[in-house]
């Protein structure tokens, strides 16, 4: 396992792997526990929009997505909470307008994007040094969000109602807990692509919360697990040079229902 840490592209993905766990393993607990998995879903696709604006721009395409898919993130909140337009009618009509903007921005800019596929399916090996540094930043942003807003958070995603007899106000922190699902969607989009985002986002969380109930105990389970799917995940995809990202993912289904198997041995 050492021996591929020799190439500087490896020790990129390394250190984005363990970027990207910690991301999903915070708000992918909060996602995963306010049940809007398919409102991240929507976010994730309307991304490509972001990034195809980059292309157009000139500009490093995963700096251009953080404004763009942070304001899709608040858009699809606002309709869905401000609207009688139904969760799934905005959640679908702002997937599909952000993937019809992003292939339309690639097409008015100059020249080939090369690389336009790592961002619809992922390539983990194509880290570079910026994205990192990018990465690095949103994760932060991500750890002092839920620091500060902890409880605020926790409120809303176990019960809305009381989170505002409380004094919490649910509109604003839930378009803040979408703000960072958009967050987490760009740091993920490197390492896994568009179209792989939501099970890195959900599947972590999803395991972690099959052991334990403590919100801060399940993100730390969540993003141990995501870091040693996507260590072995690098590992397999090295040796037998497949899609990384579609087999960390697989590895994290695999471990999803390891763990059901024996939470329900446990149970039984």
């Amino acid at each position: 396992m050492l021996e591929i840490l020799q190439y500087q592209f490896m020790r990129n993905a390394v250190v984005a792997a363990v970027l990207v766990s910690i991301a999903c393993g915070i708000v992918g607990s909060y996602v995963v526990t306010k049940r809007i998995v398919s409102i991240s879903g929507g976010i994730s696709h309307a991304a490509f929009g972001g990034v195809g604006l980059g292309y157009l721009l000139g500009v490093n395409p995963v700096t251009a997505a953080i404004p763009f898919t942070v304001a899709a993130a608040l858009l699809m909140g606002k309709i869905t909470r401000k609207t009688d337009i139904s969760e799934d009618t905005a959640i679908g009509m702002l997937w599909s307008a952000g993937m019809a903007l992003g292939i339309l921005f690639v097409n008015l800019s100059p020249g080939y994007a090369p690389d336009l596929f790592s961002y619809l399916f992922g390539n983990i090996l194509m880290v570079s040094s910026t994205d990192l540094w990018t990465m690095l930043l949103l994760d932060l942003i991500i750890i002092a969000s839920a620091l500060l807003f902890n409880r605020e958070f926790v409120a809303l995603c176990f019960d809305e109602e009381y989170a505002e007899v409380l004094g919490v106000p649910a509109d604003t922190f839930y378009l803040y807990l979408l703000s960072l699902v958009a967050i987490s969607v760009v740091v993920l989009i490197k390492a896994a692509g568009i179209i792989l985002v939501m099970a890195l986002l959900t599947v972590p969380a999803a395991v972690a919360r099959d052991f334990s109930t403590d919100m801060g105990d399940i993100m730390v389970k969540a993003s141990i697990t995501g870091i040693f799917a996507a260590m072995l995940g690098l590992w397999v995809s090295y040796w037998f040079n497949i899609s990384s990202g579609a087999v960390i993912v697989l590895i994290l289904t695999l471990l999803f229902g390891a763990a059901r198997i024996l939470k329900s041995l446990r149970s039984s």
